[in-house]
C-alpha cells in the first residue's frame, strides 16, 4: 500500500531549497527542520529530531507558505505559468519537511506526544489547504492561465500540471459561493479531526484486544518458542503467567492457522472482529457515523450525490456504476469457489471425526490441510527457505538488478529512528546513485498495521531533489538470536512494497505535484502488483529461495507444488476482499440523507444486498477497523487493488509473451511507465506500455473465475 504524506491536505509543495528562497524564517536555527538536511539526498537527521520540533515547523511551515501564495495571489503582474503554478510549486518547503517525517513517525514509531500533536494538527492542516484552494485570487489567476492553456506554447507536462491544478481548485470548492465555503471549511476540519481519532483507536484498540489465555495447552499448534514470545508478551502487560497473542489489522489472524484448540481459535478470531465494536474508550462506531455523514454533507455542498461520486471522478475508474459493475461480476464466481472451498474444508474435518460445522474461525486452520492433502505441502514446508535477508537481498533486491540495471549497497552511517531499521544506497545502471531506500520490517506496538511504502523526499527536476523513499512491514520480529522466517503471504508483501519503492526511485518529472506515485488511487497499485510477479519467477526463487541452516535450495518437487497450488484458496481471497470493498463503496455512496443508525447492522445488510454474506469468509476489514478507508487514503478507493490488479495481470502476460526477467522489458516498463509519475492520464500511459487496454481475461484466470 502507497501512504500519503500530511500534505497531501495542503497544496503541492516542494522538497528541497534550491533556486529558491524561503521566506525569513521564524523557527530558531536549532530546530532541525529549519533548514534542508545537509545528509546525502537530504535524508531526515532523525538521531536530531525531538518531539518537541514537530509543532513548531509545522507552525512556521504553514505560516511561510502561506505568506508565499499571498505573494503569488496579489502579484500586480500578470499571471503567467512562472509566476502562478511554477511558484506555486516551489511553496511549502519547509511545511513539507516536516510533514514527510512526522506523517511517518506517525505511522511508524508513533508515541503518546505525536499522536496527540496529530489530533491537533488535522483540522489546523485542513483549515491551511482551505486556505489556499478556496483563495479567490489565486484561483483566478489559474484560471485565466487555464482558460488560455492552448496559447501558452507550455510542454507537455507543464500544460498538465495547468490542468491539474484548475482540477485541484475547482474540485476543493473554488467556484462555492462565500457562505458554502465557509460551510466547507467546517466539513473539512472536521472530516480531518474524525479520521485521526479514528485511526488513533484502531491502534489503541489492536495493542488493548490482545487474546490473553491460562495455559500453554491452549495455544497448542504454535511452536515453543512463539508460545514463549506470548509469555513474554503477556508479561509485558503485566500477566505473569499468562499468554498473549497480539492482534493484527486484517480479521484474520496468523495463528489461527497452526492452532490446534478449536476453542482458542474461535476467542482469536472472536477477538479480532470486535474490535472498534465492544464498548469502551476505542469504540469507533460513532465515529463511522460521523465521519459518514460529513464526507456526504460535504460531497452534497460540491455538487455530487455522495462522498464515492466525489472522490470516483477523479480516478481512472470515473464513475460509481464502473466500481460497482466490477465487484458485481466479481461477487457471484468467488463466493461460488469460496462455497467449494469451504466444502473441501468440511469433508476434512468429517473424515477426522469432528461431529461440527467448519465456521470462519476454522477456515485457515483446515484450508492448510486441504492444501496438505491436495498438493502435499503446507505453507509451513516454505518458511525455512523464506529467511528474510535472503528475501530481500537475493530475491527483491535480484529481481531489480535483472529486470532494470540497479544495485545497492547497505550503509551504516546515516542515523535511523529505530535500530532495526535498514538503509541502503541504490545505484543506477551507469552506476550513478540514484536514491536512498530504507527498510522497516518488524511490527512494534507503536506502528500501525498492514505495509506501506512512503516518500521523505520525492524527485523533481524543478528543485533538483532525488528519492528517499521507504519500506514499512508488519513481519513478527522473532526471539533475539532466531532467524525470521517468513510466510508465503509475508515475501509476496516484500515484493509488492518493493513495486511502489521502485515506481518512487524511478521517477523523472519536472515537477513536484507529479512525483513518484502521486498518481490515481485506483492506478497507485499497478505497478507494485506487477512487482509480485518476480516471487515465484523460477529465476528469481532460485536464487534466494535457500534453505536457512544449510543454504539448499528449496526441492523442486516443493516448487512445483507451491506453482500447483497457485490458485488454491483464491475463492476466499477474492471473497474476504470484495466484501471489504463493497462496504467501503456502500459507505460512501450514501446521501446524507441516508446515515444509518446501526453500524453492523448496516454492515450486515450491506453485504447480504451484494450476496458477499458468507459467514466463513469475513471481510478483509469490517468497517470499525477499516483503515484504509475511515482514516488512510482509500475512502471509496478499495476497490483500487482489483481494479490495478486488471492491469498488472494484462502486464504479466506482456512480460511473458517477450521473454520475461530481461533489461530490454524493463527499460521499456521504467521508460513508459515508472519513471513517469503523474504527468499524464494514467489510462494514456497504459497504452503507451502496452499498446493497448487492457483485457479482463487474464485477470480472471490468476483467480480461477473462469467457467463454471
Amino acid at each position: 500500500m502507497y501512504r500519503s504524506t500530511l500534505l497531501a491536505l495542503a497544496v503541492t509543495a516542494a522538497v528541497a531549497n534550491f533556486a529558491h528562497a524561503e521566506p525569513a524564517s521564524l523557527l530558531p536555527a536549532s530546530n532541525p527542520f529549519a533548514k534542508q538536511s545537509t545528509l546525502p539526498f537530504n535524508y531526515p537527521a532523525f538521531d536530531k529530531i525531538k518531539n518537541e520540533d514537530y509543532a513548531p515547523a509545522f507552525e512556521e511551515g504553514m505560516r511561510q507558505q502561506s505568506l508565499e501564495i499571498e505573494a503569488i495571489a496579489n502579484n500586480k503582474a500578470a499571471p503567467t505559468f512562472e509566476n502562478t503554478v511554477v511558484a506555486m510549486e516551489r511553496s511549502g518547503q519547509l511545511l513539507n519537511r516536516v510533514s514527510t517525517v512526522f506523517s511517518s513517525m506517525v505511522g511508524a514509531n508513533t508515541n503518546d506526544t505525536l499522536n496527540a500533536l496529530d489530533k491537533d494538527l488535522a483540522p489546523k492542516l485542513a483549515a491551511h489547504s482551505d486556505k489556499i484552494r478556496l483563495n479567490d485570487k489565486l484561483y483566478a489567476r489559474i484560471k485565466t492561465l487555464y482558460d488560455k492553456r492552448d496559447k501558452l506554447h507550455l510542454d507537455a507536462e507543464s500544460k498538465y500540471l495547468l490542468e491539474r491544478y484548475h482540477t485541484d481548485f475547482v474540485r476543493a470548492g473554488a467556484r462555492l459561493s462565500v457562505l458554502d465555503k465557509e460551510k466547507l471549511k467546517a466539513y473539512n476540519g472536521k472530516i480531518a479531526a474524525l479520521q485521526t481519532q479514528f485511526s488513533q483507536n484502531v491502534l489503541k484498540e489492536a495493542n488493548a484486544s490482545a487474546l490473553v489465555v491460562d495455559s500453554r495447552a491452549e495455544l497448542a499448534g504454535m511452536s515453543d518458542k512463539a508460545i514463549d514470545v506470548a509469555a513474554a508478551e503477556a508479561k509485558k502487560r503485566g500477566l505473569d503467567g499468562k499468554f498473549a497473542i497480539p492482534v493484527v489489522n486484517t480479521t484474520q489472524q496468523a495463528p489461527l492457522s497452526v492452532l490446534t484448540n478449536r476453542a482458542t481459535r474461535e476467542k482469536l478470531l472472536a477477538t479480532s472482529l470486535a474490535r472498534g465494536s465492544r464498548g469502551g474508550d476505542y469504540d469507533n462506531r460513532a465515529l463511522v457515523l460521523e465521519l459518514a455523514k460529513a464526507r456526504a454533507d460535504r460531497a452534497a455542498l460540491l455538487g455530487y450525490p455522495s462522498h464515492a461520486a466525489y472522490m470516483l471522478e477523479d480516478q481512472t475508474a470515473k464513475t460509481t456504476g464502473a466500481v460497482n459493475t466490477l465487484l458485481a461480476d466479481f461477487a457471484k464466481p468467488a463466493v461460488r469457489n469460496a462455497r467449494r472451498e469451504a466444502a473441501d474444508l468440511q469433508k476434512v474435518i468429517d473424515a477426522e471425526g469432528g461431529k461440527f460445522q467448519a465456521a470462519a474461525y476454522d477456515w485457515n486452520y483446515y484450508s492448510d490441510k486441504v492444501r496438505a492433502q491436495r498438493y502435499a505441502f503446507d505453507e509451513n514446508q516454505l518458511r525455512p527457505y523464506f529467511e528474510f535477508n535472503n528475501v530481500l537481498v537475493n530475491g527483491v533486491f535480484f529481481a531489480a538488478t535483472k529486470e532494470f540495471g540497479i544495485t545497492f549497497k547497505e550503509r551504516k552511517d546515516l542515523p535511523v529512528y529505530d535500530p532495526d531499521v535498514r538503509v541502503f544506497d541504490v545505484f543506477d545502471a551507469d552506476g550513478k546513485q540514484l536514491a536512498i531506500f530504507l527498510h522497516d520490517p518488524y511490527a512494534r506496538a507503536n506502528k500501525r498495521g498492514g505495509a506501506w511504502m512512503n516518500a521523505y523526499v520525492g524527485q523533481n527536476k524543478l528543485l533538483g531533489t532525488h528519492p528517499v523513499v521507504a519500506n514499512h512491514l508488519n513481519i513478527p520480529k522473532p526471539a533475539a538470536g532466531e532467524p525470521t522466517l517468513l510466510t508465503y503471504d509475508e515475501a509476496r508483501t516484500m515484493f509488492h512494497e518493493f513495486g511502489h519503492a521502485l515506481h518512487g526511485m524511478f521517477s523523472n518529472v519536472t515537477y513536484p505535484r507529479f512525483s513518484g506515485s502521486r498518481v490515481p488511487r485506483d492506478y497507485v497499485e499497478f505497478p507494485s502488483q506487477v512487482n509480485e510477479m518476480w516471487m515465484a519467477w523460477p529465476e528469481v526463487l532460485a536464487n534466494y529461495a535457500k534453505h536457512y541452516q544449510t543454504g539448499a535450495p528449496m526441492p523442486q518437487a516443493l516448487l512445483d507444488k507451491v506453482q500447483a497450488s497457485s490458485k488454491f484458496n483464491e475463492g476466499y481471497r477474492t471473497t474476504e476482499y470484495l466484501a471489504a470493498s463493497i462496504l467501503d463503496q456502500r459507505w460512501h455512496q450514501l446521501g446524507p440523507d441516508q446515515i444509518p443508525t446501526d453500524v453492523l447492522a448496516f454492515e450486515a445488510k450491506a453485504l447480504q444486498d451484494a450476496g458477499v454474506d458468507f459467514p466463513l469468509v469475513p471481510p478483509r476489514y469490517r468497517t470499525t477497523y477499516f483503515s484504509h478507508v475511515f482514516s488512510g487514503g482509500y475512502s471509496s478507493g478499495y476497490y483500487g487493488y482489483l481494479w490495478a490488479e486488471k492491469l498488472d495481470a494484462d502486464t504479466v502476460e506482456w512480460f511473458k509473451e517477450h521473454g520475461g526477467l530481461t533489461r530490454k522489458n524493463g527499460d521499456h516498463f521504467r521508460k513508459t511507465l515508472l519513471s513517469r509519475g503523474g504527468t499524464m492520464d494514467a489510462m494514456e500511459m497504459y497504452r503507451g506500455f502496452r499498446g493497448r487496454d487492457a483485457k479482463i481475461e487474464p485477470l480472471l484466470e490468476r483467480r480461477g473465475l473462469t467457467g463454471e
